[in-house]
């Protein structure tokens, strides 16, 4: 369960820039903002390995979350929340405009989701929505979602692989870094290759490069 102090909700925000960790820690912690007793930031990490560190100890009620950040790709980062604090609700502010990688966002089931180049009003009026249960993709996100072209449906899991693979990660090592068996890694691979049409790992990357389904990490 999520840690608790008093009748505040908890927060650990996620981003490799301290001014908007800053300005985000300020905005929470206002006594009476979304209609409580503030939100209180128990932590802030500005790398993907120490979000899930925070995370996995702290159990927040909520991770306002920077999918693109060193040393873990969105992908993992959402994985290793969802499965060991299943109760804190992921909301993510990104400067990503890939219809992919949004999309697949959406897919991986977190509870918000809004871009950072719009204004903050959105957010803040539906944060304490999502605190209580509800889920949101910010409107401009969506209308670009629904005038992309259909993508491939692929797994929380197939996309973390695809990321690890063009990351140049062998079966052996994408098995290590998930948790599980080498057998089960290649069937994650086997699978992502067949619903993306391809037959080699270069015409996996080609196409995931094509319909921007890599995170700008992995290709930089």
């Amino acid at each position: 369960m999520p840690y608790h102090t008093g009748s505040k909700f908890t927060a650990i925000i996620a981003d490799d820039h301290t001014i908007v960790r800053s300005g985000l820690r300020t905005a929470l912690e206002e006594p009476g903002f979304l209609g409580i007793d503030g939100i209180e930031v128990i932590g802030e990490a500005e790398n993907g390995l120490e979000t899930i560190e925070l995370v996995k100890t702290l159990r927040p009620d909520l991770l306002l979350l920077d999918i693109s950040m060193p040393f873990a790709s969105g992908a993992e980062i959402l994985l290793d929340i969802q499965r060991w604090s299943p109760d804190t609700k992921i909301v993510v502010l990104t400067a990503v405009t890939s219809s992919g990688l949004l999309a697949g966002l959406v897919e991986a089931g977190v509870e918000g989701l809004f871009s950072k180049a719009s204004d903050s009003a959105e957010l803040f009026e539906k944060l304490p929505l999502i605190l209580r249960g509800s889920k949101h993709v910010e409107s401009k996100i969506l209308t670009l979602l629904e005038q992309s072209p259909p993508l491939p449906d692929l797994t929380p899991r197939e996309r973390q692989t695809l990321n690890m693979l063009v990351a140049g990660k062998t079966n052996a090592e994408i098995a290590d870094l998930m948790g599980i068996s080498p057998k089960t890694a290649e069937k994650h691979r086997a699978s992502l290759m067949a619903k993306m049409q391809v037959r080699s790992l270069v015409e996996l990357m080609s196409k995931a490069l094509r319909e921007n389904l890599i995170e700008q990490q992995n290709i930089l």
